[in-house]
């Protein structure tokens, strides 16, 4: 990664105010680094990260460590409660972050994700505008959170991979899966775009 793109990205992340948000969050809830870290099945050296806002959290540990706090994944996408039950976001306004995301046994992993819906409160539905670039086979990050997801592609080709099946999605095709399904996802010849749309009711 490039000096003036690890900069971009740092301002990304910070301007998203992520980790500072989960951190109130979790000494509101009077719960330690170590407690959340396992009630979200994640590392705890890795949520200090992104509390600090050195590492940004994919989609799914976002809603793994939303749900160990006891909040939906729009709570860290909006700076006051808003009581609108029609919201429009227009392009400019998308809350995002590109990242380039490290696993303790991966390489790094490079996408793009544009929250589409940040200002309903309470909602069931979580919509993102998600660029994927491509990877190997063999390097592929699995991901799984409560829920189930809807993907429609937009742009070039993906490919979905579960441990029984492995579907290419080219621009018009779409799938829809329970995401507690260990799933991961690639682009196919260059980047792709794809509209994902993640259901979190509990």
């Amino acid at each position: 990664m490039s000096p003036q793109m690890g900069s971009k990205v740092k301002e990304e992340v910070a301007a998203l105010n992520l980790g500072n948000k989960i951190r109130n969050l979790r000494k509101q809830r009077a719960l330690t680094l170590q407690e959340v870290s396992d009630l979200a099945g994640l590392s705890k050296p890795l949520l200090s990260q992104i509390e600090n806002d050195i590492a940004a959290p994919p989609i799914a540990t976002l809603i793994k460590i939303s749900t160990a706090l006891g909040v939906k994944i729009s709570h860290f996408f909006r700076d006051h409660e808003m009581g609108d039950r029609i919201v429009v976001v227009k392009k400019k306004d998308r809350y995002g972050v590109k990242k380039l995301f490290h696993h303790k046994n991966e390489s790094k992993v490079g996408y793009r994700w544009e929250s589409l819906a940040y200002p309903m409160v309470g909602k069931q539905m979580e919509p993102f505008i998600v660029e994927i670039e491509p990877r190997e086979e063999k390097k592929l990050l699995y991901n799984d959170h409560k829920g189930e997801e809807f993907l429609f592609v937009m742009k070039g080709k993906v490919e979905f991979n579960s441990a029984e099946q492995t579907h290419l999605l080219e621009k018009g095709d779409s799938i829809y899966f329970d995401s507690s399904i260990p799933h991961a996802l690639r682009g196919i010849d260059g980047l792709a775009k794809s509209l994902i749309i993640i259901y979190t009711a509990k």
